[in-house]
């Protein structure tokens, strides 16, 4: 028999194993699925934001449009997408919407094409389209891959599979622009499209290899579909952590996100390029990527709630930071800052949204995680291009930044539950 010092190590081991969730085969698919799927759409994010400002003729406002023209159907689909994702197979709708994205790039490799004989306006009009076409088809993945992950590991490797997701997430968020930008910056913007839809089709291929499961809410024939689609949003009204951190971070983004705008900063106040915007853009995840990795380590699980708070105002004053420098270097590091306190920001809310949420109501409560965070990116891009086109560009990020303190300062005083969260 063991000794009470022997069980208590042993006991300890298991509890801080960091590969747990490697355990699973399917998580591996995974994350390959993850992986391949957030570097295209980093690439896409760089690739399109450089390409818009130079069809443009250098206007911000189009780059804040970019970024609406994503959002709007990627929250007019949410709830519905959400009720897909718990009443039908998550893995078919994640085929199925990654299959639009591999058709949707194609169609821009397309147009990118030298020899392509379409006017600048044409080009312009038709990236516009495809854009609202694949926020469209981000709006059915999101809900469906937030589910699904709790689907391929048991729920004790949960917590662990979650940091190793970010991880994931974070690392792709860095590689991706630098990949983008490099190719673009020396090789074109057909090359660079053609290496994203390589990505997705091996997106394609690691969806295809998990194994298809039945949904996971029961089917009530008795609800209407309206009850069935309001229940998320009901649950999470319901619940004051988990409000309280997806209203933070809804409104955080929303006034402190620069990256919309990053493609002006690059070529009109760094004047780096295509190449350096590509570093510009994974300057955050850099940051993030090391942030992660740690946190998988050295979960955080006291004073979540104010670990939370006082990474969303660092993350305030580096979007401060990032507006006033006119250094490139100088820039890139506010952007890393950033992406440390983003990425335990990331991790705390998602360990929320999983922990409270039961597994039948997953793709649902995803999917207004989905309405209020995932879509405040883009129309923070509008925000943030829209008062950069009337009010100037580096003025229009120091507000931003300015606003994202004052949602703090909000969240200390009304959110109670949130402020005293803890996960031990």
């Amino acid at each position: 028999m063991l000794s009470n010092n022997q069980q208590t190590n042993q006991k300890t081991t298991e509890k801080k194993n960091p590969y747990e969730a490697f355990e699973f085969l399917e998580y591996r698919y995974f994350l390959i699925l993850r992986a391949c799927f957030v570097l295209a759409i980093q690439m896409q994010a760089v690739i399109v934001g450089w390409q818009m400002y130079e069809l443009s003729g250098k206007n911000t406002l189009m780059l804040g449009m970019i970024g609406l023209a994503e959002a709007i159907p990627s929250i007019g689909i949410a709830l519905y997408a959400g009720y897909l994702a718990d009443m039908h197979s998550r893995k078919r709708i994640i085929q199925i919407a990654i299959s639009v994205l591999f058709v949707a790039t194609l169609i821009l490799t397309l147009l990118s094409f030298d020899g392509a004989t379409f006017s600048t306006n044409t080009k312009i009009y038709a990236i516009f389209v495809i854009i609202f076409i694949t926020g469209l088809a981000r709006g059915f993945v999101s809900p469906a891959n937030f589910g699904l992950m709790s689907q391929v590991v048991s729920e004790k490797a949960l917590p662990n599979a979650i940091s190793w997701n970010s991880t994931v997430w974070e690392g792709s968020t860095v590689l991706g622009p630098i990949v983008a930008g490099l190719v673009y910056g020396y090789l074109g913007v057909e090359i660079a499209y053609i290496m994203q839809t390589i990505l997705l089709f091996g997106a394609v291929i690691a969806i295809t290899l998990i194994k298809n499961r039945p949904a996971s809410a029961q089917r009530n024939t008795n609800e209407s579909i309206f009850t069935k689609l309001s229940a998320g949003l009901k649950f999470v009204f319901s619940t004051p952590v988990l409000l309280g951190a997806i209203s933070l971070d809804l409104f955080a983004v929303l006034f402190g996100g620069a990256v919309a705008l990053l493609p002006a900063f690059a070529s009109d106040v760094l004047n780096v390029g295509a190449v350096g915007l590509g570093f510009l853009r994974a300057s955050s995840g850099v940051g993030a990527v090391v942030t992660a990795v740690v946190l998988a380590y050295y979960p955080i699980k006291r004073n979540a709630g104010q670990i939370l708070l006082g990474c969303v105002a660092g993350f305030g004053f580096c979007i401060i930071g990032f507006g006033l420098s006119t250094n490139f270097y100088l820039s890139m590091f506010f952007l890393f800052m950033s992406g440390i306190l983003d990425s335990v920001s990331v991790i705390i809310r998602s360990n929320i949204a999983q922990i409270y949420t039961p597994s039948d109501m997953k793709g649902r409560v995803s999917a207004v995680n989905s309405m209020f965070i995932a879509s405040s990116n883009e129309i923070g891009a509008f925000e943030s291009g829209l008062v950069a086109h009337y009010f100037m560009l580096v003025p229009s990020v120091i507000f931003g930044g300015s606003m994202t303190l004052l949602v703090v300062l909000i969240a200390l005083i009304f959110a109670k539950d949130l402020r005293k969260l803890k996960f031990d």
